[in-house]
């Protein structure tokens, strides 16, 4: 049974949150992808402040398509959370403590998150359709010329995810593949 979660995501939370644990979320969430996290990690460099308060954020790796008449936004699946890696140390550093997408991180984001107490949750592939259904709200705040990599802010709601990597470092991927080799033994 998925545990109810709702941001934002605190360091008192994040403590509370282990890797293979399901959750369901409910609260404000970003949106960004390369192209944004680029930008925002440049305008830090240069001492600027960011469109959005990163304290205690939670940033989703989607460029959602758009929404069709009628819907809050389009197709909202996660992806590939590697193309983060080179700019979510400097993202946490500055505040933001949780993440969401898909697939493994580099040992340099994972020890980012043990330091400022990250969070890696995993949404699921190829379900973008069924994920932008808990969007109940989407507002674009910055890069709208990024267009679908743009900056957003979404509130959700019961959004199904899975503690992929836990504060602690205790990754999900690397537990599932010890256990998988260890039964075939």
């Amino acid at each position: 049974m998925a545990r109810k979660i709702t941001l934002p995501l605190t360091e008192e939370l994040a403590k509370t949150l282990h890797a293979g644990e399901s959750v369901l979320v409910t609260g404000t969430i970003y949106t960004s992808r390369d192209a944004g996290h680029k930008r925002m990690c440049e305008a830090l460099a240069r001492g600027e402040k960011l469109p959005f308060d990163p304290a205690d954020a939670t940033i989703y790796y989607v460029g959602p398509t758009p929404a069709k008449p009628g819907q809050v936004i389009g197709s909202a699946g996660p992806t590939t959370s590697g193309r983060m890696d080179a700019y979510a140390p400097t993202m946490m550093s500055v505040g933001a403590r949780g993440m969401i997408g898909k697939g493994a991180r580099l040992p340099e984001v994972v020890e980012a998150m043990k330091k400022y107490s990250g969070v890696y949750f995993g949404a699921i592939g190829g379900a973008g359709a069924l994920l932008a259904k808990c969007i109940k709200e989407a507002e674009l705040i910055a890069y709208e010329d990024l267009g679908a990599e743009a900056l957003r802010r979404l509130y959700v709601e019961d959004m199904p995810l899975v503690v992929i990597i836990d504060r602690e470092g205790k990754n999900l991927y690397d537990e599932g593949k010890a256990a998988y080799l260890a039964s075939q033994k």
